[in-house]
């Protein structure tokens, strides 16, 4: 009986206590330091993508995209994409490479991050898709007053010479302030551009390297964390060069799992980092768990 009694309180505070939903959340930046670098992972956005199997692997039959996305625990008819730009600050500059769909979304993750526009001194490009450069021009002019802009030379001439309405918007009006470079030229010292031609003309990826230790910030040559590895050998719907694309992603893949350098995926699941392992049957990607936030302290035991 006295059990019974004293159970009745706890399960009405229990009913009185219940919290509302709060919808689902996420963190806005992931910082970590690379050599005397520190990085910072910014998210400018999460988009819902419809029909991954024609956007990613259109070449697969339908059975093993089925039985590929299963194995993942992915749906079969939507895909999620993030936009993650990446900040670097080499202690002499802060590099943001890429900038998201619109302002919003990276001056939102920049602010929660610490950060004013102001203090961008460099943004650098993958290349020319409104998903990258759509964050450079706001509705009253430059987001990033006081940046240099640097882009590769391929890639800006061939848009330039195309026409875009992402490109106008948000490129032309900034062209005093564009600089561009070729395959092996550094944004500053310690970032290196390297040419990944094929998802566009003129896609560049970035190299980024102190102190023995080295990223990859991929842009789009490596798109979905299952797909891109997994298949690796199937061309996007969008990259503009297929078999280049296909060439490029290979050589990449190979490299990463050869070096174990760490990669920034500017789609991937947040926040972005991950390593490339390859086997028999291919590669697959490993998310970051604790590898790049792994603070010791030097007298410190592990128990």
């Amino acid at each position: 009986m006295m059990l019974g009694a004293a159970a009745l309180p706890l399960a009405a505070r229990s009913a009185q206590a219940a919290a509302d939903f709060m919808g689902a959340g996420q963190g806005r930046f992931f910082r970590f330091t690379l050599g005397a670098f520190e990085v910072t992972q910014l998210l400018a956005g999460v988009e819902t993508l419809k029909n991954p199997h024609a956007l990613f692997a259109a070449d697969l039959e339908d059975e093993a995209f089925t039985t590929l996305t299963k194995a993942a625990h992915l749906p079969t008819g939507r895909a999620r994409s993030f936009l993650i730009p990446t900040l670097v600050n080499t202690g002499k500059a802060l590099v943001l490479i890429d900038t998201g769909r619109d302002p919003v979304g990276v001056v939102g993750a920049l602010e929660a991050a610490g950060y004013l526009i102001e203090d961008i001194d460099i943004v650098a490009l993958t290349h020319m898709h409104a998903d990258h450069i759509g964050g450079l021009m706001g509705p009253n002019g430059p987001t990033f007053p006081n940046a240099r802009i640097i882009c590769g030379k391929m890639e800006y001439d061939a848009w330039d010479e195309a026409g875009d309405e992402a490109f106008d918007t948000n490129m032309l009006p900034l062209a005093a302030k564009i600089e561009v470079l070729s395959d092996g030229g550094d944004v500053v010292p310690g970032i290196t551009a390297m040419e990944a031609f094929g998802h566009t003309l003129g896609h560049m990826v970035y190299r980024v390297e102190n102190d023995g230790q080295t990223l990859l910030v991929a842009g789009d040559a490596l798109a979905h964390h299952v797909f891109s590895f997994a298949h690796y050998e199937i061309a996007m719907a969008e990259d503009e060069d297929g078999p280049r694309a296909v060439k490029t992603r290979t050589e990449l893949l190979k490299m990463l799992a050869e070096t174990g350098v760490v990669l920034a995926g500017y789609h991937l699941p947040w926040p972005g980092l991950g390593f490339v392992a390859q086997s028999e049957s291919g590669f697959t990607y490993v998310p970051h768990s604790y590898q790049l936030s792994w603070e010791e302290a030097p007298d410190e035991e592990p128990r």
